[in-house]
């Protein structure tokens, strides 16, 4: 967790006022890959990893803001914003998550203040746990309060997932705002990405007598989602849906198809189309089966699901890589490890890997000197604990 006390008092010594502070955790999904957007489900756990900003108002309408991550200052007018959305070139100024909010408040009539803002974050970048969900909603959360507005947790999710959809350019579900919001300590969520529904899922991560841990691997290798392939990937199972629709009465999205319907359709689908499908059909079956293995404290078939979730997003999503699958394989052949699978957007990131609580230790050893053996790269590699979600922080 960023130290607030540390944050408040360089915003003194910058800006010469007393700030308050607003922190977001970023996330790890710990199964349920490109479901989202596909009105499907997912289980993300909101981890110890957050953004937290500091502000307080300004007497004129400037948006003043300092990265302590990229040392870097920006200032905003204000009364001459730009409303059009970036280009969606890669990689995206930090800045324009920042303005992405900002300009979503604008578009529903809410004035934003003049302010000073400082932020600092300690989620990894590009690493695939969600640090732009945790950047949006923790500005959210500080532009709210000093405007005197009260978002609920639904309003705000939607608020910063609009903002990346339309003004960063990534045409990214819900769940990283919506984990980031309203994540639980000891506890993943369940989402219904369609009803928006949600239920809080205790990680029981014992199983036999034997403790457990999430353990996340970070392959150093930096994934870029708005350069497109995140985008094409949104599109193709789109294309497979409409197609669907055309054959099957009330196929509206991925979420409408069960597996026996897709092998029954088969034909009718151009092969890559029908693999992207088959992987949103098939882990959305996944996801539900590992909240009820969760809920038993059955980390074998946890695992397994795990295991399975990695194979279909590397061959029938496609979206791994070399580093992504190094990981998981060295995962897998070491004893304690119940289940591994990369874990965000894809084409770089992190794995997510849950591991015997006794074995951790000698984990963390493995799997960092046979992957930099592998691929001359450093991983980092992080316990992780489940957090609660955004909100303000007591100085």
């Amino acid at each position: 967790m960023t130290d607030c006390s540390a944050l408040r008092r360089e915003f003194i010594e910058r800006f010469g006022s007393a700030p308050r502070c607003f922190r977001a955790p970023g996330r790890v999904n710990l199964i349920g890959e490109h479901t989202d957007y596909n009105s499907g489900f997912v289980m993300p756990v909101a981890i110890q990893f957050d953004t937290t900003v500091a502000i307080a108002p300004r007497s004129d309408q400037t948006l003043r803001v300092r990265s302590i991550n990229f040392a870097e200052t920006r200032e905003i007018d204000l009364t001459h914003i730009d409303m059009r959305a970036p280009s969606g070139a890669s990689p995206v100024p930090w800045i324009d998550y920042v303005l992405g909010v900002v300009r979503v408040f604008r578009d529903q009539s809410v004035a934003t203040p003049g302010a000073d803002l400082l932020i600092c974050g300690n989620v990894p970048l590009g690493a695939g746990l969600s640090s732009s969900a945790a950047l949006e909603v923790s500005v959210a959360l500080a532009i709210c309060a000093l405007a005197g507005r009260r978002l609920e947790k639904l309003a705000l999710t939607k608020l910063c997932q609009r903002a990346e959809n339309e003004y960063v350019g990534t045409q990214c579900g819900i769940m990283d705002p919506f984990a980031s919001v309203f994540g639980r300590s000891g506890h993943a969520l369940k989402i219904d990405c369609r009803s928006l529904e949600h239920v809080f899922v205790p990680l029981h991560l014992r199983s036999s007598g034997a403790a457990a841990q999430i353990v996340v691997c970070n392959t150093m290798v930096r994934h870029q989602l708005a350069g497109g392939e995140y985008n094409r990937r949104r599109e193709e199972c789109e294309q497979g849906a409409r197609a669907l629709g055309q054959l099957v009465p009330g196929v509206q999205t991925l979420r409408d198809v069960s597996p026996q319907m897709l092998r029954q359709h088969e034909h009718a689908l151009d092969p890559l189309i029908y693999r992207r499908c088959r992987h949103v059909v098939t882990e959305n079956e996944r996801v539900t089966a590992a909240a009820a293995a969760l809920k038993a404290a059955d980390l074998n078939t946890f695992g397994a699901l795990m295991r399975d979730s990695h194979r279909s997003l590397k061959e029938d999503f496609e979206i791994s890589c070399d580093e992504l699958d190094l990981m998981v394989q060295i995962a897998a052949s070491i004893e304690g490890v119940y289940g591994a699978r990369m874990t965000g957007g894809g084409f770089g990131g992190c794995t997510v890997n849950l591991v015997r609580t006794d074995a951790v230790s000698r984990f963390s050893t493995e799997v960092a000197e046979r992957y930099q053996r592998g691929t001359g790269l450093k991983p980092q590699i992080y316990v992780c604990a489940a957090a609660d979600g955004a909100g303000g922080v007591d100085l």
